[in-house]
């Protein structure tokens, strides 16, 4: 069973799904759309370190930063922050997989 059929199959049984990791094709063009977007660059801090990957299902997303370690943030949508959640993303998908993660 691949993980779309997963959240399909949670999804008609009546529970929220967990999106672990996107589709490369979506990767691609929200971190090109937020980085593209005049308004964005006015509302929010810079996305240029940031490669978003997920997200939590509210409106918060999860990205990964492109320098040093390599460690997993989580954006805040609504207030522009940016909080640690992971030190690495392979953590990151253990703690969001087990529900030891929770944003």
């Amino acid at each position: 069973m691949t993980v779309v059929d997963e959240r399909e199959r949670r999804r008609a049984a009546g529970s929220v799904a967990r999106c672990l990791m996107w589709s490369a094709e979506r990767i691609a063009q929200d971190n090109t759309r937020f980085r593209g977007s005049v308004d964005f660059a006015e509302l929010y801090m810079p996305f240029d370190p940031l490669v978003f990957f997920s997200d939590a299902g509210n409106g918060d997303q999860f990205a990964v930063v492109m320098r040093g370690n390599r460690e997993v943030y989580v954006w805040n949508h609504e207030d522009d922050s940016r909080t640690w959640v992971a030190p690495t993303v392979l953590r990151f998908l253990e703690e969001w997989m087990t529900g030891r993660l929770k944003v």
